[in-house]
């Protein structure tokens, strides 16, 4: 366990210097903002931050401890010890922030902790659509596997396995269902304590944030989350960046002194909330309103994603950096929540097969090896949007071993010059399925 100035000392000493006049000074604080320790930290009287992924925030109340997530399967365990090592209290509450696994999947280490103890089980307070997420997470447990495995790597995706060597599902069979949902607004009152729980859609359309008068605080789950907003995932349903704009600035009305967030760092100080409030919320209203203004004026999808950028003295700062998730995406998705999946290109309403066109393409440009070539030089000048385009192309047109070969080495090229882990995960993984498809030829 340490003490609450380490943890909150790191975060002023971020926000303090990135927004003085001018921008930071040489040398100025930048992080590590999101540390994976399972290790526990008292705010304050009564309120425990595990940071983890994702964080829990704790209450201790007269009637037992208020859990604000349970982080994921691989970190629920060491968040427990922790959690037992500052409180033998009963978890009388536990809150989902939303459902997805990396705040539910731990639950199951919770409930077995209570079980040991010989605690009733903790009434799980979550929106009404916790339910469906874990409904459409069974339904689609291999596509939701391959997404993580992708993202993270094979470890967190198709290749998990339990102890008995099987497969686990995405969705871990422990996790708790919500015992207790609500639709909009709930208030909760926990041995003296008093929660304000808010439904708005950001991430998700199952999200909760938390208003608690008594330390001025929100728990606001992935609403901040110490990176540009995961608003634009490429994999993943649909975000809603709007809406999400607006939950930023409810939260900022109530003019909080603690933000608690699933991910990265908690902050003290009314102006240092407000601040990192703030900025997101105007980078996600600046990107919708451009998107949809371009939208209104004719732009096809390409002309807008070429075209829409977040402003550069926000996207630099610590809370704000594009290395999960990035405003390219969070353009696309803005597009697809107003105007559907077609780009506005009328040749790809209804294209032929990819690698039929592929075909064609190589044939007019005198041969696969004739892209494979061109891509390696756009590559070797630095533009590795057209040389992936073009060995992409070159690929399907041909069974070549090297064709792939190099087809995974301009990808890999390509991930080393990504800043969001989304666009490193999937270029990357092109990069070994071009690998893998070689071997086979060759083999």
């Amino acid at each position: 366990m340490t003490g609450p100035s380490e943890l909150l000392d790191l975060s002023s000493a971020i926000i303090d210097a990135w927004s003085t006049p001018g921008g930071p000074p040489p040398g100025a604080v930048e992080g590590p903002t999101n540390r994976v320790s399972n290790e526990l930290t008292e705010i304050d009287d009564g309120l425990s931050f595990i940071e983890s992924f994702s964080n829990i925030v704790t209450f201790r109340t007269d009637d037992g401890l208020v859990l604000f997530d349970a982080s994921s399967a691989f970190t629920g365990r060491g968040c427990t010890q922790s959690l037992r090592a500052w409180a033998d209290d009963p978890v009388h509450t536990l809150v989902y922030t939303h459902g997805h696994v990396d705040h539910v999947g731990g639950s199951g280490f919770i409930q077995a902790d209570a079980e040991a103890r010989g605690h009733a089980a903790p009434a799980v307070v979550g929106h009404e659509n916790v339910a469906a997420r874990f409904d459409r997470y069974r339904y689609t447990d291999g596509w939701n596997k391959a997404i993580n495995a992708r993202q993270f790597g094979p470890g967190f995706g198709g290749g998990m396995v339990g102890p008995d060597g099987q497969p686990r599902p995405f969705l871990p069979d422990r996790t708790l269902e919500c015992t207790e949902v609500y639709e909009d607004h709930l208030a909760l009152s926990v041995g003296g304590l008093d929660i304000e729980l808010h439904h708005d859609r950001g991430e998700t359309d199952d999200h909760t944030w938390a208003w608690i008068p008594s330390h001025r605080a929100v728990a606001v789950g992935d609403f901040v989350l110490w990176v540009f907003p995961n608003a634009g995932n490429p994999q993943k349903v649909q975000r809603y960046p709007g809406e999400w704009a607006a939950a930023l600035r409810k939260m900022a009305a109530l003019e909080p002194e603690l933000l608690l967030p699933a991910h990265g760092l908690a902050i003290a100080g009314r102006e240092r909330v407000a601040t990192v409030l703030d900025d997101l919320a105007t980078a996600l209203e600046r990107l919708v309103a451009d998107v949809v203004a371009a939208m209104n004026q004719g732009a096809t999808l390409d002309e807008i994603v070429h075209a829409v950028r977040v402003d550069e003295d926000l996207i630099r700062k610590p809370w704000m950096r594009p290395i999960y998730d990035e405003p390219e995406f969070v353009v696309r998705n803005t597009y697809r929540l107003y105007g559907g999946w077609w780009d506005g290109d009328p040749a790809h309403l209804k294209p032929p097969p990819a690698g039929a066109l592929a075909r064609e393409l190589a044939e007019l440009a005198g041969g696969a090896d004739a892209l494979a070539g061109r891509a390696q030089a756009c590559s070797e000048a630095g533009d590795h949007r057209m040389a992936c385009q073009l060995v992409e192309l070159a690929a399907q047109a041909t069974d070549d071993p090297g064709t792939w070969r190099l087809r995974s080495r301009l990808y890999l090229a390509r991930a080393e010059h990504e800043s969001s882990l989304m666009a490193k995960g999937v270029f990357t993984e092109a990069a070994r399925s071009g690998d893998e498809r070689a071997a086979r030829v060759e083999g």
